[in-house]
């Protein structure tokens, strides 16, 4: 899995012109299951992001994690991010779930992140989504989870 980590201080998703998710200071996280995923890799991509220390402590250092702080969780689903632009001018997704293992992966990713974390907000999978956010440092990190070699 795929995933882009932002640290801000207030993050939320419109679809139609309707807020569908929305936190305060924490974490915007872009998600994508790629092909071979499997529920192994979204625990591990889970428990990265949770104990990832990349909030300030008392003396300016990224020592503190999203739940140290006590911060808020916007999970929102981006199979863009297993664009392949290597050939060519228009990008190649092919490396993404299909939809259908896509969702499914998506929503066990939440289901777990809403059994660890006590403020989880979600976009809405597959749906033309607007996002809105205020990016804190800014602090922006990528972050992968390969499927492991059998």
């Amino acid at each position: 899995m795929i995933s882009v980590l932002q640290r801000v201080r207030e993050a939320r998703v419109d679809v139609d012109g309707q807020t569908v998710g929305a936190i305060g200071a924490g974490l915007l996280v872009l998600v994508c299951a790629e092909r071979g995923d499997t529920e192994t890799e979204a625990d591990k991509l889970l428990a990265k992001l949770l104990k990832l220390r990349i909030f300030s402590d008392g003396a300016g250092k990224m020592n503190k994690s999203v739940q140290d702080i006590g911060g808020g969780l916007l999970l929102v689903s981006q199979f863009t991010l297993a664009a392949d632009t290597t050939g060519g001018n228009r990008p190649s997704f092919t490396q993404a779930a299909a939809p259908e293992e896509g969702r499914r992966l998506y929503d066990y990713f939440v289901a777990q992140a809403r059994q660890a974390h006590p403020e989880v907000a979600t976009g809405q999978f597959a749906a033309d989504m607007q996002v809105c956010l205020v990016n804190d440092g800014p602090v922006t990190i990528p972050l992968r989870v390969a499927p492991a070699v059998v």
